[in-house]
């Protein structure tokens, strides 16, 4: 089959209708295509026939990208199919939703605001580390390949990963796998490389977002190579003022030009980086951020955006970061929102009763309180009271009656408890408290808090969350920071043991993950397998306790967890979601 970009419109191609092309690079073309098994679009990824000649690449390609497909993680893109068709024309079918990639935002923006790009590279980070824990390397890590959905990032274009046995950067037809504007001095050594190869990249991609040039310019691709291989790029802070010099030191690290010299995974790198900008007095309002761009009533994921002037493969997810109303499918916002308020607080508060009186008759036993002579009374007639006092009694008893109401409006607010109904990111059904806020992100997973948003931006970043806006919520409402998240994963197993359990849950949780034994207990309908434990933030010390149970359910397994500012969660309201749990 010759691949012709356009020619493929209104074709079929291993069982996809061609609709229309997202994308090209040198080595593939991706197409909008209608998947008609399951009635849904993919981004239909076909490789240049020129590598399909090559039967090892042909084999390794085909068993990585299926590798790839296998690990469950919110911020690797998903991939539906990998094989060859009949003509032997590798593809990859992956899912398809508009959006932006991290190259054009750049392009159109300039620099990233801290915020949010501490919160990118925490979950591109995450997703490398998920593959390196699978033994899969990147090799070509870029902004092109980091896509943006609202506040959600994916990674993409894993069809062209490395096992971390192999050795050579160049296919059997000599050409390199990676882009030379990001390419660490192993690979274009051809050196052994593993995961730390993918840092050196994100270490150039943050480089680029904080700055909008690249580490390394060059005029061609000879002396750039030489330039990644020899020289030191122009500091951070030298480009960008408002950076410390600490983060100077923190990329210095990131493109070590020999791989042991830098941080042993990509996520100890982005928390180094993330905590050398904030800084140990960091204010947590300007650390988060805020979104990219205002977004007045509208939710963190609504709307698609297409890319215009999309180039490279790739599949598009979501909608431009913090897209606001009355952009059309291709319009890119304009403007940034400044800080905003750190989630869970409530600013200034006022007193109800103000300063004391000053005068000749303020009480000296009782500053500020008014205390007149006593005044004689005439003889004869009583004098009548005046209509003042019993307006002010009849005032006092009324928001009297108006404060016992309230009082018991709040105390009974949970004995109302609200169902939450079976979606696709959680085919499950079970109360929580009607004073919560049920939340499902995406397909990938549902969360129910009295701060819904706070932990939705927490679990969504994975393993290098930034905690700021949690450690607010505990401190400023410790009892609200519980919650229920379900997730469902094929990674999961109700058999294991603890450590399988720990090295699991810290591929897909925020923070670091303390494990008990496993205990067998009842979800609901369901048989299932307990485990207590913790989530710490390592950099803050803050820590959420939980009981999840594991559920075996097919196609896919079910984490189901509860949790909260304490310890022990095995509290009375886990009890009661446990029970109401039904699985569909």
């Amino acid at each position: 089959m010759h691949v012709n970009e356009r020619s493929l419109i209104g074709q079929e191609v291993a069982g996809y209708y061609i609709e229309d092309i997202v994308g090209k690079g040198g080595m593939a073309v991706v197409y909008l295509a209608l998947d008609p098994r399951l009635s849904r679009r993919v981004a239909l990824k076909i490789l240049n026939p020129v590598l399909s000649v090559d039967d090892r690449f042909r084999q390794r390609f085909i068993l990585e990208s299926r590798t790839v497909a296998s690990i469950e993680h919110p911020n690797i893109i998903p991939i539906y199919e990998a094989n060859a068709d009949a003509d032997g024309v590798l593809y990859i079918a992956m899912r398809y939703v508009d959006g932006l990639d991290l190259r054009r935002f750049i392009h159109d923006r300039g620099p990233l605001p801290l915020g949010p790009a501490n919160r990118i590279f925490a979950q591109v980070a995450a997703a490398l580390d998920a593959a390196h824990a699978h033994d899969l390397i990147h090799r070509d890590v870029k902004p092109a390949n980091i896509l943006l959905a609202g506040d959600h990032v994916y990674l993409t274009d894993f069809g062209i990963t490395k096992h971390r046995s192999s050795i050579s950067g160049l296919t059997q037809t000599d050409q390199f796998i990676g882009t030379p504007r990001y390419m660490s001095p192993e690979q274009i050594n051809k050196e052994h490389i593993d995961g730390r190869c993918d840092q050196y990249a994100l270490a150039c991609v943050v480089y680029e977002a904080l700055s909008a040039r690249l580490p390394f310019q060059r005029e061609n691709d000879i002396a750039l190579l030489w330039a990644h291989l020899a020289e030191q790029p122009v500091p951070l802070s030298h480009l960008r003022p408002e950076l410390p010099p600490q983060v100077d030191a923190v990329m210095a690290r990131g493109l070590a030009k020999a791989p042991e010299q830098r941080y042993a995974t990509c996520t100890e790198f982005v928390t180094a980086l993330r905590d050398a900008i904030s800084g140990p007095q960091a204010d947590p309002d300007a650390l988060l951020g805020g979104g990219l761009v205002p977004r007045p009533g509208t939710s963190p994921h609504s709307g698609p955006y297409s890319m215009p002037g999309a180039s490279g493969p790739r599949s598009f997810p979501g909608s431009i970061p913090g897209s606001g109303p009355g952009s059309g499918p291709h319009s890119v916002p304009g403007g940034s929102s400044g800080p905003h308020s750190v989630p869970g607080s409530s600013g200034p508060h006022s007193y109800p009763y103000g300063g004391p009186p000053s005068g000749p008759h303020s009480s000296p036993g009782f500053p500020g309180t008014y205390a007149p002579a006593p005044a004689t009374r005439p003889a004869g007639r009583g004098k009548r009271p005046g209509r003042v006092p019993i307006v002010a009694i009849t005032l006092v008893a009324a928001v009297a009656a108006l404060a016992l109401v309230a009082f018991i409006v709040f105390s009974h607010r949970g004995d109302t408890w609200t169902r939450y109904q079976p979606s696709p990111a959680a085919p499950i059904a079970f109360d929580y408290p009607g004073d919560w806020t049920a939340r499902t992100h995406r397909d990938l997973f549902a969360v129910a808090s009295p701060h819904a948003t706070e932990f939705e931006s927490l679990f969504v970043a994975g393993p290098g969350a930034d905690w700021s806006a949690i450690s607010q919520v505990i401190a400023d409402d410790p009892e609200g920071a519980s919650g229920v998240y379900v997730q469902i994963s094929d990674t999961l197993d109700p058999a294991g043991d603890s450590d399988s359990m720990k090295a699991k849950m810290d591929s897909l949780l925020p923070g670091t993950v303390d494990v008990g034994k496993p205990v067998q207990d009842q979800a609901g309908n369901k048989p299932a397998t307990r485990f207590d434990g913790s989530l710490i933030d390592q950099s803050t010390g803050t820590r959420l306790g939980f009981v999840s149970y594991v559920i075996a359910r097919q196609p896919k397994n079910m984490l189901v967890m509860y949790f909260c500012a304490k310890s022990n969660c095995d509290d009375a309201t886990q009890a009661r979601f446990r029970q109401s749990i039904q699985v569909s």
